[in-house]
């Protein structure tokens, strides 16, 4: 039950860029490629790279990918499956909607001729959790319980990803595998999972046999995709040599670790989640790249220190088109929180970062920069875990110069004004950690190599 969306159409050298976590692997003796997991609230997205593949989460988080003009929304398709030299792989960690799969597939296939022939270029894991539509309903019936009792809820997408995570847990979840094997025993295994709902949940209806109907159906169109994963990822990395992107869902702060909890994702979208989530040795991690905007954002309810529930607030939120792909929710803003950014360091370890969206600062006289936390007065070297600690914090904020001019047109980093790298070069002597991108735009040639 994610809190994350995506950010903005933002596309990067030379696919998209936008918050959260992917990572990349390699082949041993081949040059080790980046990883992006980042913005503390945010989504990971893809790159043309030879294979990309997804490694948890659900349908629960956008990325908006601008590719010749055209937006594509993607929610459980790999963002590079735009890429038709790329192969995609929906990894074991995921949790596929299977309505929502081809219901995603046809709606970016009237938008452009990108999608076209995704199906040939798809690769999903037979190891990968179902969602089905009860989980989804439970979803729902969960916020209003949240609501009833506690006078607040999680604000979740109600995409069923929260329980579907927590059959995977209790070992009662379906998965793909068992989907396509002997569809007699599924459908015993899917009543017996769909009884245990319904007696949790008195008020749920579940039409048994119309969904197993449908699912019979999903069956056969899903089936020329479906591989072993663990197999497919290991002639992936020691076949031919290759780069391999791993995109992810959401991003540390909605880690369900490390994040902060209870407001976070269900599953692990920080750097270890590629193991888990791919079956991937340790070893095979190559660079890790951060991508943060320059600001920060949040959907839905949760702690968020350096929100500006003001005008400023109002004022980034409508520069940055800040509204949620999935829910359509309009997120949260404040300024750049250099502490979470760091603690997000503490778990990935960035070996560089990509600063996004730096052109929603333009119009600003100045910008302040979230830099320390304190608690009852004294500076804290932590992030809190406990959320009531968590909302007595207090920021120190470091104030910058504006620009205020476009930085739009830039297309190198001595193109940007004196203040505007300064504010680049802030971020990263604070946090130890280089910028190798800057982000101006939401097209391709707006993304800045600095090095």
């Amino acid at each position: 039950s994610s809190l994350a969306e995506a950010d903005r159409p933002a596309v990067s050298p030379p696919g998209g860029t936008g918050c959260g976590a992917a990572r990349c692997v390699w082949r041993p003796g081949e040059p080790r490629s980046g990883v992006r997991p980042g913005e503390p609230w945010g989504c990971g997205v893809g790159f043309p790279y030879p294979s990309l593949a997804t490694l948890q989460g659900g349908n629960n988080a956008g990325h908006t990918v601008v590719v010749d003009a055209i937006e594509y929304d993607f929610h459980l398709l790999p963002s590079g499956v735009l890429n038709r030299r790329a192969t995609s792989f929906i990894g074991n960690g995921v949790v596929i909607h299977l309505p929502g799969l081809f219901e995603e597939a046809e709606k970016n296939l009237k938008k452009g001729p990108g999608l076209e022939g995704w199906e040939s270029r798809t690769v999903i894991s037979d190891r990968a959790h179902i969602v089905f539509d009860f989980h989804q309903a439970v979803d729902g019936i969960q916020e209003q319980q949240r609501q009833q009792q506690d006078g607040k809820n999680l604000g979740t997408t109600k995409k069923g990803i929260g329980p579907v995570y927590a059959s995977k847990a209790s070992r009662t979840g379906l998965r793909i595998c068992d989907l396509l094997a002997d569809f007699g025993q599924f459908s015993k295994k899917f009543e017996a999972l769909a009884q245990q709902y319904k007696a949790t949940y008195p008020a749920l209806t579940i039409d048994t046999e119309a969904e197993l109907q449908q699912l019979k159906v999903y069956a056969e169109k899903i089936r020329p995709l479906v591989k072993d994963g663990v197999y497919f990822m290991h002639q992936a990395l020691h076949g031919p040599p290759k780069k391999i992107l791993v995109e992810g869902a959401n991003a540390a702060l909605l880690d369900i670790d490390f994040g902060t909890y209870p407001f976070v994702t269900s599953s692990n979208c920080t750097v270890g989640g590629v193991c888990t989530g791919l079956g991937v040795p340790p070893r095979y991690i190559g660079k890790v790249y951060g991508v943060v905007k320059a600001y920060t954002t949040r959907v839905g309810v949760g702690t968020f220190p350096t929100e500006q529930d003001n005008e400023i607030g109002e004022l980034l939120q409508s520069r940055g088109r800040e509204f949620g792909v999935t829910t359509g929710r309009k997120r949260r803003c404040g300024w750049l929180d250099l502490v979470l950014v760091r603690y997000a360091h503490m778990i990935n370890g960035f070996s560089a970062l990509a600063l996004t969206k730096l052109d929603i600062l333009d119009t600003f006289p100045e910008i302040k920069v979230g830099v320390e936390y304190c608690l009852d007065g004294k500076p804290i070297p932590y992030f809190p875990a406990n959320q009531e600690l968590l909302n007595r914090v207090s920021v120190r904020y470091e104030t910058l110069p504006g620009w205020q001019c476009s930085t739009e047109q830039a297309r190198g980093f001595a193109d940007l004004p004196p203040q505007a790298q300064g504010y680049v070069r802030f971020v990263e002597q604070h946090l130890g950690v280089p910028v190798k991108w800057v982000g101006v735009g939401k097209f391709r040639e707006s993304i800045i190599k600095v090095f």
